[in-house]
């Protein structure tokens, strides 16, 4: 734990409203990283957040698509999704459940609604590997809801901790040595104060799900549904102007060349080139 005294409390860099758009075959979602306001941040390629009603904005899911160079992570807020790839495997993430996929070298996935109408809410997020590891074997790390680990304080505050570790010691499921993610889920009440120490080299990000975060001195407000990149610093600091539910992502960023090419990320045009040709035959 960082002594207070050499504590250095994260500012907001800039706040990212996302862009409306569809992926997969017409999903509707807000592309927050990913997109020209925020090419992305290292390490991290991609958020998006889905959320709707009605069917047509999601019933057509995410067919079978190649993925190479990076980690894939879904996590549900609401709804049912069933997965399947190349390699033989099936299942469904369910609300508050979350797959954290590592495509490696590279396979063939699908992620279908398994629901016909309700509510489908969640994140998408791409995380990058190094070019170490960009050819590693494709594995999963799935988990429901009741094996993601849930942290309660008796001023009402809740973090489901997906990856990473809080102040208080409470460790989340995944496992990855590649950044070193912290992503968690924080359900804040009015009037209180988050705080979760980071390493001062990670990139952070902060993206509201419901409510309000004042951040600062100065107490500049992150609203529903907009991203905060944070300055650096080695502790985030968040009160809640009202009863707000927020997820937070930190990582070490890889400062490595990236070269995509939809849905491969590599580290050389080349690279990329070649994984094309690999998955044309």
């Amino acid at each position: 734990m960082t002594p207070s005294s050499l504590k250095t409390a994260r500012q907001v860099e800039r706040i990212i409203n996302g862009i409306e758009s569809t992926d997969g075959d017409g999903v509707q979602l807000t592309r927050v990283i990913g997109s020209h306001e925020l090419p992305m941040l290292d390490p991290f390629l991609l958020f998006d957040a889905f959320e709707s009603n009605e069917a047509q904005d999601y019933i057509g899911g995410f067919p079978s698509h190649p993925h190479r160079g990076f980690e894939t992570v879904t996590y549900l807020l609401a709804g049912r999704m069933r997965h399947k790839d190349s390699e033989g495997r099936e299942g469904v993430i369910e609300s508050g459940g979350v797959q954290w996929m590592t495509a490696g070298r590279g396979l063939i996935h699908s992620e279908m609604p398994e629901q016909e109408d309700g509510l489908l809410s969640g994140f998408q997020l791409w995380v990058n590997l190094p070019a170490s590891d960009k050819m590693t074997a494709p594995a999963y790390q799935e988990f429901p809801a009741d094996k993601v680990t849930l942290e309660q304080h008796d001023n009402g505050t809740e973090i489901r901790i997906i990856a990473g570790q809080t102040n208080a010691g409470s460790i989340g499921p995944v496992i990855n040595n590649y950044v070193n993610p912290l992503y968690i889920d924080v359900s804040l009440p009015a009037g209180q104060v988050f705080e979760q120490i980071v390493p001062d080299a990670d990139n952070v990000f902060v993206y509201v799900i419901e409510g309000e975060l004042l951040v600062g001195e100065q107490s500049m407000s992150i609203k529903k549904h907009q991203l905060a990149v944070m300055h650096k610093g080695n502790v985030i600091q968040l009160r809640a102007y009202k009863n707000t539910r927020f997820m937070l992502a930190s990582a070490r960023p890889l400062n490595e060349p990236v070269a995509r090419g939809g849905p491969f990320v590599m580290n050389t045009r080349e690279e990329v080139l070649q994984a094309f040709k690999d998955f044309d035959r």
